[in-house]
């Protein structure tokens, strides 16, 4: 691809995900305390980690 028209008809192409992807890796946006705690959160051992495993054994 050379032209910027072949590289948008190529991006209309893109599923969402990729689309996502492409944006996110063109405009990075650096992690703030808010996004390094929900990561902390959702690791094994973090709170959220915790309640949804409770959650999932209610289910069962």
């Amino acid at each position: 691809m050379s032209t910027v028209v072949e590289i948008k008809r190529a991006i209309e192409k893109l599923s969402p995900q990729e689309r996502c992807e492409l944006e996110a890796s063109l405009h990075p946006w650096p992690d703030d305390d808010w996004d390094r705690q929900m990561q902390s959160d959702a690791e094994p051992g973090g709170k959220r980690h915790e309640m949804m495993s409770a959650s999932r054994k209610d289910w069962n």
